[in-house]
């Protein structure tokens, strides 16, 4: 952002720990920081109507993960059907792009025209998003405006702080996800292994009969086959009373 007679540098500073406190990570995992940011970005760009998150991989497509209204689903719809428009182009270029007035501007004249059209979209300011937990996702922070000329350079400078935090965050979700998924996975395999113990030594079993035992209970009761561990480990029953012979 631009430091300017009427903007200091403690001004700046403040913004950037705002926008940081606001994305910082929370209990919902990556999926959750992205809502968080496109609502956070509606908030704090000037001009800004409604926001969205556009993500997809090259040659196949995109999708948009997150949006504060639904006519950002339209206007990304009609995006995503040209293959052509701000937030497509944004992510594909690894680029900014700011388009003042979409009913005249000679980039995007089929898109401009159609959004403008179906939804009263006539401004957007799209900017590349880097989600450095999966490079061969590509991304784009879109921001959606009712009048022309809503984005400006202060816009921009926000959108882009935005966008830094906003991959900061995703990155420490997924992280965060993915440690929590080991944890589990361990804990789980820690109480399959205390089962298969206890049956191996209660029935005289081999390794393959007494794990062979707990996935016949997992079928027969439609549960998961730690959590039908962990209730054998906890009271030494296994539950359906499946038998070795019922492989």
């Amino acid at each position: 952002m631009p430091v300017t007679p009427d903007r200091s540098l403690a001004e700046v500073a403040a913004l950037f720990a705002d926008i940081g406190d606001r994305v910082r990570v929370g209990e919902g995992g990556p999926a959750s920081v992205i809502e968080k940011i496109t609502a956070v970005a509606a908030e704090v760009v000037d001009g800004a109507d409604h926001a969205g998150m556009t993500v997809g991989r090259r040659g196949d497509g995109f999708q948009t993960w997150a949006a504060t209204d639904d006519l950002v689903n339209q206007a990304d719809e009609i995006q995503y059907d040209l293959e052509s428009g701000p937030c497509v182009d944004a992510a594909l270029a690894e680029t900014t792009f700011n388009a003042a007035d979409l009913r005249t501007d000679a980039r995007w004249p089929e898109f401009g025209r159609r959004c403008a059209e179906a939804t009263g979209i006539v401004s957007m300011l799209s900017i590349r998003f880097f989600i450095e937990s999966d490079r061969d996702l590509i991304a784009g922070l879109n921001l959606y405006a009712h009048q022309p000329y809503a984005f400006d350079d202060h816009s921009e400078a926000v959108a882009g702080l935005l966008a830094t935090h906003g991959a900061l965050a995703v990155a420490q979700a997924v992280a965060e996800e993915k440690a929590r998924n080991l944890l589990r996975a361990l804990q789980n395999s820690r109480e399959i292994g205390t089962a298969m113990g206890i049956l191996m030594a209660q029935d005289k079993l081999t390794r393959d009969q007494a794990f062979d035992m707990l996935r016949i209970a997992s079928q027969h009761s439609h549960r998961k086959l730690a959590d039908i561990a962990t209730e054998l480990a906890d009271t030494g029953v296994l539950p359906g009373g499946a038998r070795p012979d019922q492989r």
